[in-house]
């Protein structure tokens, strides 16, 4: 039972790997994120606001990483257009735009005042 544990980690890294090499967006947002956590550092945000920080964080990667699924599934189930699959390609990315959203206002209410300061 252990070792299933263990190995479940092991696919989701492998998971979070794949998606990295080929998704683009997902890059993109690592970029972001290594620029947000070195904003952190450098204007010593507090305990609250790093908690908000990897809130919207986290909350950008899981949605890019279920968009990053969903697009896969649908194009191994409907390898030809089809409305119903342009439909759940296009809300799993809207998922990851209202993420991204919130996590630029997250961004902008936490660094731009101490940006401006």
């Amino acid at each position: 039972m252990l070792r299933k544990r263990i190995a479940s980690f092991g696919h989701a890294f492998r998971g979070v790997g794949s998606a990295l090499r080929s998704e683009v967006h997902l890059r993109f947002h690592a970029l972001a994120t290594v620029v947000v956590v070195g904003l952190g550092f450098y204007f010593d945000i507090t305990r609250t606001e790093w908690a908000l920080v990897a809130a919207a964080v986290g909350s950008v990667w899981s949605a890019e990483l279920v968009n990053t699924a969903v697009e896969a599934v649908v194009d191994l189930v409907s390898p030809d257009y089809h409305p119903l699959a342009g439909k759940a390609k296009d809300v799993a990315a809207a998922a990851v735009l209202l993420a991204a959203l919130g996590a630029l206002v997250v961004g902008l209410l936490i660094f731009v005042p101490r940006l401006l300061a």
